[in-house]
């Protein structure tokens, strides 16, 4: 059993939601992102996304897009994702940590490091799994298998426009969990329609066996029980970027780490 599917088993267990939040890799700060994701695992997280920087992030919203520019100039790419993964494995060897990028970094790294350097790479430094934007269910069986093989999650995106085949593709080669974008927009964008979001999970829930994240919208303690309502995960990440883009780097910590406690506290109510 993958460290995801361990950590859902045992929130299922004693009846509460994962929280799961996301922030780009060496933003604000070069070097801060491992001590983050242990001050947000302290606050309650129970799985950590962690944003691969990149110049062309179609899903992102204005927010996590500014993260990424601000993440490049400081010189983040995947290899140094990596090393913030095993610096954060050398303190927490329990709490899964999500890779969330796009095709063109992962590829790449292939292209400079050797065939297959990626998923050997991850699967090293302590990865648990994967999600890549771009990559559709039906061009990459492959590459979920190796993930697998390698003890890694390969985690897909779902939409309010998903077709019931779409449903299915996923279902079939989806592990660990999948990330349901409950509106039609990029990364931060506002009107969550929680009633909606609760008419669409059961339909997901016919395909998908999985665990079932809902994430995009979500800002406040209010909307995140609502979601954890119907919900197996809330997935928070443009307003944590908000909170922490203008903190000095001895504040960035602590200012995700309180807001993050407001959630538990609200998920676990």
């Amino acid at each position: 059993m993958s460290r995801i599917a361990a950590t859902f088993a045992r929130l299922q267990g004693q009846g509460r939601k994962a929280l799961i939040p996301y922030v780009t890799a060496g933003f604000p700060y070069a070097d801060i992102t491992p001590e983050l994701m242990q001050g947000m695992v302290a606050a309650g997280a129970d799985v950590i996304e962690l944003g691969v920087p990149f110049s062309d992030p179609m899903a992102d919203g204005p927010v996590i897009q500014r993260a990424g520019e601000h993440a490049l100039r400081l010189n983040i790419g995947t290899r140094q994702v990596l090393d913030m993964v095993r610096q954060f494995r050398q303190h927490d060897g329990a709490t899964p940590v999500v890779l969330m990028g796009y095709a063109n970094p992962v590829e790449r790294y292939d292209q400079t490091h050797g065939g297959g350097a990626f998923i050997r790479d991850a699967a090293q430094a302590g990865v648990d799994g994967v999600l890549i934007v771009d990559y559709p269910p039906e061009e990459c069986e492959a590459f979920a298998a190796q993930l697998r093989a390698a003890g890694m999650d390969l985690i897909f995106l779902l939409a309010p426009t998903s077709t019931d085949e779409r449903m299915a593709q996923v279902a079939r080669i989806a592990s660990g969990y999948v990330y349901y974008v409950s509106l039609k927009g990029v990364t931060g964008a506002g009107n969550l329609d929680t009633d909606a979001v609760g008419a669409m999970l059961p339909r997901i829930r016919r395909h998908v066996k999985v665990p079932v994240g809902v994430g995009f919208g979500i800002r406040d303690a209010a909307s995140a029980q609502a979601v954890g309502r119907v919900a197996d995960a809330v997935v928070i990440g443009s307003r944590i970027i908000q909170l922490i883009e203008e903190q000095p780097r001895d504040k960035v910590v602590a200012a995700a780490s309180e807001f993050l406690r407001t959630i538990r506290a609200a998920l676990d109510s």
